[in-house]
């Protein structure tokens, strides 16, 4: 009875089993190989995938992705059926013979041994009746012979119990025997789905390089939260593209813009321009007319590097420089940490810097003096690699940056004697010079436009041109100032050794 339980509750497990496992394909059961993969929901995810692709071509990146990618989805549905079919052979039909067929068999053969041995017991009873009716009979030998006919009727039952129970153990210690094999059905699964999963991500793997090689390859890639390296090096640039256009912009119609990267601009037009410049479009006319969402899409570019532009590693070396007490010896530890920025971030702070100065040329009109522009501008250009929230970043280091970009800007001719040509890449022109429009209107924007070759001469930064101009020469580690006539030549300015 204990071992008729246990192989009744085997039988259960493995149809359980085997329902369950069945679930979990994809193909239909029982078909070929090749009309499997046709049905497989992956095939037909590759099948869209490459029909898209198409459908957008090779100028498309997305369409260049679809088609690379659907046939990747294509080779793991191949392998999901190489794998499917041999977990149907290996596993599901032995399963399915144990719980359906081999255990079942037993069973029956249990009852029917059952009935063999009643059969037997009620032969036995007859026979047992009849033997003792022959003393009482008046007809000897026929009583005689029913009873010697009921004992080879009795014996047949017995034979028959003798062979159901002899083939009834035969094949109960056969189930027993098997046992590691039904076990095995179990190990064979998890070592399936482990060589399914080896071989799909070999597949995978061996595509990605083509992957990553076309997606890389593509320029037209967003420069907003995109390291400036990286930027500078995919769109082949010198200046990263928002900082050059917004600058070009910001010289046509934003330097006498009152309060400019104070206040702030509409976050629909904000949003659409860092879209613009996001996608490298050379449509820009429309953003000529708002300085402010000009100068906000400068701010964000900034705050969005995922390296501030005056970096990471330099950001106690900036700290300490601003905290000098003599004046003379802070611009010298701050010309020190500038002269330690990479190549491309200087370049690019170096741009920025020129333009600030020029913007505050016009501080009397737009009120942005390098104070005010160090401050509402400065939390943009560094911040600790550790500092959390932007307060949090406001907070500890609004007081150094301005220490550090102020100066900057005051004397960013020494910093920076060279004058810079603001439209570096070429691909700006002039707007043309139109009457003074009305009080409701402004003037007609400029255009990005390429090929075209713009008059250098009006973008390029020059020293402010005062009565007394500064002229600073560091001699033993102290800056002293020398002033110069007008109009009298100033001699090269040596930076610290």
């Amino acid at each position: 009875f204990h071992r008729t339980r246990r192989m009744e509750l085997v039988r259960l497990v493995s149809h359980n089993a085997h329902k369950r496992l069945v679930t979990c394909l994809q193909g239909h059961i029982g078909t070929e190989a090749e009309k499997r993969h046709k049905k497989l929901p992956l095939t037909a995810l590759s099948q869209a995938m490459q029909d898209g692709g198409s459908q957008l071509g090779e100028e498309s990146l997305i369409g260049k992705m679809m088609d690379v990618c659907g046939e990747a989805e294509s080779r793991l549905a191949s392998e999901l059926m190489q794998h499917e079919v041999q977990l149907e052979r290996d596993i599901l039909e032995p399963l399915n013979q144990l719980a359906e067929v081999d255990i079942p068999n037993i069973l029956r053969q249990r009852k029917q041994l059952a009935k063999l041995v009643l059969d037997y017991d009620s032969a036995r009873a007859r026979w047992l009746q009849a033997s003792k009716s022959i003393h009482f009979s008046t007809n000897y030998q026929a009583t005689a012979a029913k009873v010697e006919t009921l004992k080879d009727e009795m014996d047949e039952a017995l034979n028959k119990v003798e062979m159901c129970k002899d083939q009834l153990s035969a094949d109960m210690y056969n189930f027993s025997s098997k046992e590691g094999d039904y076990a095995r059905y179990y190990v064979i699964l998890v070592e399936a789905q482990a060589d399914y999963h080896r071989r799909s991500l070999a597949a995978l793997e061996g595509v990605l390089p083509t992957i990553q090689a076309q997606n890389d390859s593509w320029m037209e890639k967003p420069a907003y939260g995109t390291a400036l390296e990286e930027h500078l090096k995919r769109s082949n640039r010198e200046i990263a593209l928002p900082l050059e256009a917004c600058v070009m912009m910001l010289l046509e119609t934003g330097m006498k813009e009152e309060g400019l990267f104070r206040i702030a601009a509409g976050a629909s037009k904000l949003k659409k321009l860092k879209a613009a410049l996001d996608c490298s479009t050379s449509q820009l006319e429309e953003f000529y007319s708002d300085p402010h969402a000009v100068a906000g899409a400068l701010k964000s570019y900034l705050r969005e590097l995922p390296e501030p532009l005056l970096t990471f590693s330099l950001y106690d070396e900036w700290t300490q420089a601003s905290n000098v007490s003599d004046p003379d010896r802070r611009l010298q530890a701050l010309w020190v940490a500038c002269d330690g920025l990479p190549k491309n971030h200087k370049a690019n702070f170096r741009y920025l810097v020129k333009f600030l100065a020029k913007l505050a040329q016009d501080s009397e009109v737009n009120k942005m003096t390098p104070s005010n522009i160090a401050i509402v501008l400065g939390p943009n250009l560094l911040w600790s690699k550790t500092e959390g929230t932007l307060a949090e970043m406001a907070a500890a280091t609004s007081v150094h940056v301005v220490a550090i970009i102020e100066p900057i800007i005051q004397h960013a001719d020494w910093f920076f004697p060279d004058d810079v040509d603001f439209n570096v890449s070429g691909m700006f022109v002039a707007m043309t010079p139109e009457p003074d429009p009305g009080p409701f209107e402004r003037r007609r924007p400029g255009s990005l436009v390429d090929g075209d070759t713009p008059r250098k001469d009006r973008y390029l930064s020059y020293p402010r041109s005062t009565a007394v101009s500064a002229l600073y020469v560091v001699a033993d580690e102290s800056i002293t100032v020398k002033e110069t006539p007008a109009g009298e030549q100033e001699q090269p300015m040596p930076l610290p050794s």
